[in-house]
């Protein structure tokens, strides 16, 4: 990285940041990342209850 070039923003979103400097497409793209990130960690939430209630219910007999 040479003087000469723009600072980079980071990928993705951070929580709390500053939202005064996005424009309205990079806020607008902020919310689908958070909306997928979201589905994407309900996934893991319904699979790791369905591994426990496999788990509950083995050691239960």
């Amino acid at each position: 990285m040479s003087f000469e070039d723009p600072p980079k923003k980071p990928s993705g979103a951070m929580l709390g940041e500053n939202l005064d400097l996005l424009s309205v497409a990079e806020l607008e793209q902020r919310v689908r990342d958070l909306e997928s990130e979201i589905q994407r960690v309900r996934a893991a939430i319904t699979s790791k209850q369905a591994s426990k209630n496999t788990a509950d219910a083995f050691f239960r007999t």
